[in-house]
């Protein structure tokens, strides 16, 4: 009975040990340099949001934030890599929609999306335009949910395969009672080249890289995906506004960390991101590319992840929509 007592006094002395010396550790994060890991290739809108986050950090923090990029796998490979690294704080993920879908569209993964990860901050929202070929006779959502219902199947919409357009244009058409062709693409750079050569009708776009083509008149704008008007077209009805009641698909934008990251790291991170996210010029250049500036405690974004993981799965089933 001694012997025990006396290995559970040395375990748990050593237990508190470790976790004193942890605890001061923390107190001079970041001392090196952290990686934040980015699922999708150099030069798209993620790592372009990722990067310039990044580069504040490393600013307001005085230690390199270097951006990493995993492609591959619709984005598993540098979720289940980031999920496996130590929970030090030195290793980050970059998060956005793909992540709460990629459990729907992928079998046999080695994380959860959910428990295998801390939420750090979500940054910010921006919603997606409804966009058509200016060929069309089309001026507005309930025009597009008229013409497809009067002619099934003639519209087609050009979504990136296994991304949040694809299941926004799902979502969408199944909302609104239509059959439309959905037309796959590795890129949204592509769907939009081909609208605006005419081959495509339509397609679910972000503000930053269509705007241009809406104000030139190549492109039209029917409608805004999220529930609340765009900042930029405050005009432009919401697809909720046009008729269907709650409809409501955004990109964000967030940072994470693997699951056991301590608790004064992750709210360390938080509050500089909130920072970062609203100071004038990270907020002057969201909001131009029609986004929104949160920069959210942890809360929110872990919020935000176990709704949309449940939401996309349900979506995938009941649609049948696939990854290829």
């Amino acid at each position: 009975m001694r012997i025990h007592k006396i290995r559970i006094f040395v375990a748990a002395a050593a237990s508190l040990a470790c976790g004193l010396s942890f605890g001061q550790g923390t107190a001079d994060y970041p001392n090196k340099p952290v990686r934040v890991i980015v699922a999708f290739a150099a030069g798209g809108g993620a790592d372009a949001q990722t990067r310039m986050f990044a580069q504040k950090m490393s600013e307001n923090m005085k230690r390199q934030f270097v951006v990493e990029n995993r492609t591959g796998g619709g984005g598993t490979i540098a979720y289940a890599y980031t999920a496996k690294s130590a929970p030090d704080g030195y290793t980050l993920l970059a998060v956005s929609p793909t992540f709460t879908i990629a459990p729907a569209l992928h079998q046999n993964l080695t994380y959860d999306a959910v428990a295998d990860f801390a939420p750090i901050s979500l940054m910010s929202r921006a919603p997606y335009l409804v966009l058509a070929h200016p060929s069309l006779p089309l001026r507005s959502i309930q025009n597009l949910i008229a013409l497809a219902r009067a002619k099934p199947g003639a519209l087609n919409m050009g979504v990136t395969t296994g991304g949040s357009t694809h299941l926004a244009t799902a979502y969408f058409a199944d909302a609104a009672r239509i059959k439309v062709t959905i037309v796959s693409y590795k890129g949204t750079a592509q769907a939009m080249l081909d609208t605006l050569s005419g081959q495509i009708h339509l397609f679910f776009g972000n503000v930053v890289a269509t705007l241009p083509h809406v104000k030139s008149g190549r492109l039209r704008v029917l409608g805004v995906s999220s529930t609340e008007r765009s900042s930029v077209l405050p005009e432009l009805p919401t697809i909720a506004e046009s008729g269907l009641r709650g409809f409501d698909v955004s990109t964000w934008q967030g940072w994470a960390a693997p699951a056991g990251t301590p608790a004064p790291i992750i709210n360390k991170l938080s509050e500089e991101l909130a920072r970062v996210s609203r100071s004038p010029i990270i907020t002057k250049i969201l909001v131009e590319d029609g986004g929104e500036p949160v920069g959210s405690p942890p809360e929110p974004l872990r919020k935000l992840i176990a709704d949309e993981v449940p939401r996309w799965r349900k979506v995938v089933q009941e649609l049948g929509v696939r990854a290829e």
